[in-house]
């Protein structure tokens, strides 16, 4: 059975997954055990902000109201961007 994000899930980085700044290639990226995954500015963004306690719905919350966007639009980029990430072994809930 296939784990499923909620707005009630708080998502973290998987074990031994790291949020770092690559200064040669001057971008963001999540080093994983033999993995990279190069983010984009919003993914970033994102990825900054989750802990492991901030909830998605609570995530959205802050986002909509940082940068002035509907949320209901940011909850469903978030929630699919959380989603791939699970599944992908690089995040948790």
């Amino acid at each position: 059975m296939s784990v499923k994000v909620e707005g009630a899930s708080c998502p973290a980085l998987a074990r031994g997954v790291k949020l770092r700044f690559d200064e040669t290639r001057d971008q963001w990226m999540l080093n994983a055990p033999e993995r990279v995954l190069v983010l984009d500015e919003i993914a970033q963004t994102i990825l900054e902000r989750v802990d492991g306690k901030l909830s998605i719905n609570e995530l959205c919350w802050q986002l909509a109201v940082d940068f002035a966007a509907p949320q209901d639009i940011i909850q469903a980029d978030v929630m699919e961007m959380m989603q791939d990430l699970l599944e992908r072994g690089f995040n948790r809930i």
